[in-house]
């Protein structure tokens, strides 16, 4: 049996879900894109191609394994994307949720259901239908949940808005002990620089207690504000539209002072590396084109 432990984004891991690019298929069509930067990709004709991909989501297998983690990988679904696997479930303490994903994305729950066999039964859950919530906008930090979610009328006609206030009250509900805080992000169909897809997409806590953070992510000056009032504007990186663009909040903690980054991050991996951080670099970037990173990539299960 697993005993799962997650209670924040940076304890020493030690068993975790890493995607899968063994087969991710063809390049979609444009009608197919599920956000902003992947259609960009797939109109340029630079979509990011399997061959291009495996490399790097074994250099990440190789530097989880280096630090003796346990790494799951998803069955292999045959032309199918399955890197993500941080969107289809996520655990908090010792429960497992599995998200109500876009409806297309089922399979790769099935994928890993050889894994949550090895759960008690009692500590899975599935959130009712009306429900959205994906892991990449569900963030532990102690005692606080922090939930990426969209309050705009609009909502449904936005398939980059993944997580509805349903999806907040269901947590809150869940974890009544933990103060639940949820934060309203940018959305936007057309311009992936402009499209906080996830909370972890415009802010991600590293270390003990510090946070990359990207403030224009944010539909309300008063989500960013708690968080510096919460963290220490001094222990804030900030990062540019540009950064975010291309993912820097979205890096990956294998214990407190380790943090896994893209290599091409220079000016975070720098100050990373001043904060005393230990930055394990690996290629990412064919992979960021699809609109995730190394955070999104994985699915922890236990951390001391």
């Amino acid at each position: 049996m697993l005993s799962l432990n997650v209670k924040d984004e940076t304890s020493r891991l030690r068993a975790v879900v890493l995607g899968t690019a063994t087969s991710n298929g063809p390049t979609p069509s444009a009608d197919e894109a599920y956000d902003p930067k992947s259609l960009e990709h797939i109109l340029a004709g630079t979509y990011p191609k399997n061959e291009d991909m495996i490399p790097e989501m074994e250099a990440f297998a190789s530097v989880l394994k280096k630090y003796d983690v346990k790494v799951f990988r998803p069955e292999e679904i045959k032309d199918y994307n399955q890197i993500f696997s941080r969107d289809i479930a996520f655990v908090i303490d010792d429960v497992f949720v599995k998200a109500n994903i876009l409806p297309d994305r089922e399979k790769e729950l099935d994928a890993i259901q050889y894994i949550i066999d090895q759960i008690d039964p009692k500590k899975v859950v599935r959130p009712p239908e009306e429900v959205h919530i994906e892991g990449g906008d569900v963030m532990l930090w102690n005692d606080y949940i922090f939930i990426g979610t969209y309050k705009g009328s609009d909502y449904k006609e936005y398939i980059t808005a993944r997580t509805n206030m349903e999806g907040v009250e269901y947590i809150r509900n869940l974890f009544p002990h933990k103060t639940v805080k949820e934060f309203d992000l940018v959305k936007s169909k057309i311009e992936a620089r402009d499209n906080a897809l996830h909370l972890d997409c415009c802010f991600q806590p590293v270390g003990k207690d510090k946070a990359i953070i990207y403030k224009q992510g944010f539909r309300e000056e008063a989500d960013y504000v708690y968080l510096v009032n919460l963290f220490g504007k001094e222990n804030l990186f900030h990062i540019t539209r540009e950064e975010m663009y291309h993912m820097n909040s979205n890096v990956f903690s294998i214990a407190p002072d380790v943090v896994v980054s893209e290599k091409n991050f220079t000016r975070l991996n720098d100050w990373l590396l001043e904060q005393g951080f230990t930055v394990e670099e690996i290629p990412y970037a064919e992979i960021s084109k699809q609109e995730g990173l190394l955070r999104c990539s994985t699915l922890p299960l236990i951390r001391d």
